[in-house]
């Protein structure tokens, strides 16, 4: 917690369409809610928004200094209310940046389902550095959480080569929460993940997803194949994760975490959560603060 008074919150504003071009200090900043466009590394155009913290967890701290940078679930949206009741429930710990992945909401570009969504992320990361945040903890539901683990595998340090989306320089993270993650890619194993998969590589699908889902994927298919989130997840330590999952999780049953917390080993903490269903939708305002008290105890 800083000073008395330095957490203050001050009106809400749009900033510049480039990072970078915001004004006043760092803490004057963080102490705004704001709109931003940001910048990604292959030039795609993503909608965020930043939560400044608000101390409202009954007394039980905070944290000026930490952000929490919140990744979506596939069809979501920074204005979708799942995630802003999330953005919300976590603003009571620390600061909030969310944003729209490609091909969401009111983002540029096209879905890759998790590949080029790495950069998106990100760009988000890098926004809450610049803007002085001195930690900083990625929140990814589905999805997301696959990104989240992708990224933190990274750790701000690798090289890029062979156009993979794991090997760029990247912004680091300091503590990884991955929510209702898959393990594997192309899994079919249950209703929803095959219907899923009709969606994303029939044009059929991609039409219905793109009208009446309100997300616009790629046609085209991965090329390379990225790394995928339990091949990433041991090259994480010792960056902390914590891996969170429902035993009623429709999409990806309970294979998939336990094989992230064996793939992960000892930096790894896992919660299976009686009754939770999948991602940010099925979320209950309980859980998300003890993810937060997890984030900023």
């Amino acid at each position: 917690m800083g000073a008395e008074g330095e957490c203050e919150i001050q009106p809400a504003g749009v900033l510049s369409i480039t990072p970078g071009g915001e004004s006043g200090s760092k803490n004057d900043i963080r102490r705004r809610s704001s709109r931003h466009v940001l910048l990604t590394e292959d030039g795609v155009g993503i909608e965020a928004e930043h939560l400044a913290f608000r101390d409202g967890n009954g007394g039980s701290g905070g944290s000026c200094d930490t952000a929490i940078v919140v990744a979506h679930g596939f069809t979501g949206a920074l204005d979708r209310p799942a995630v802003r009741r999330a953005a919300q429930e976590f603003a009571h710990f620390a600061g909030v940046i969310t944003f729209s992945f490609r091909g969401h909401g009111g983002s540029g570009g096209r879905s890759t389902v998790g590949d080029r969504e790495i950069l998106d992320l990100d760009a988000a990361v890098r926004w809450a550095r610049e803007i002085g945040y001195g930690r900083v903890v990625t929140v990814g539901f589905s999805m997301g959480g696959s990104v989240v683990v992708r990224h933190a595998a990274a750790r701000g340090g690798v090289q890029e080569r062979g156009g993979r989306t794991d090997a760029w320089v990247g912004a680091r993270t300091d503590a990884v929460v991955a929510v209702s993650a898959p393990a594997r890619w192309y899994y079919r194993g249950t209703a929803p993940m095959r219907r899923l998969h009709w969606i994303v590589t029939q044009p059929v699908g991609r039409a219905v997803s793109r009208y009446g889902l309100r997300t616009r994927i790629h046609p085209e298919k991965w090329n390379p194949v990225p790394l995928s989130p339990v091949e990433s997840a041991p090259l994480i330590a010792p960056t902390p994760l914590l891996i969170v999952h429902g035993d009623r999780d429709a999409y990806f049953p309970l294979d998939h975490p336990l094989s992230l917390a064996r793939a992960a080993g000892e930096t790894a903490e896992l919660w299976i959560e009686r009754g939770f269903g999948h991602a940010e939708n099925a979320a209950e305002p309980e859980l998300l603060r003890r993810i937060a008290a997890w984030i900023v105890p």
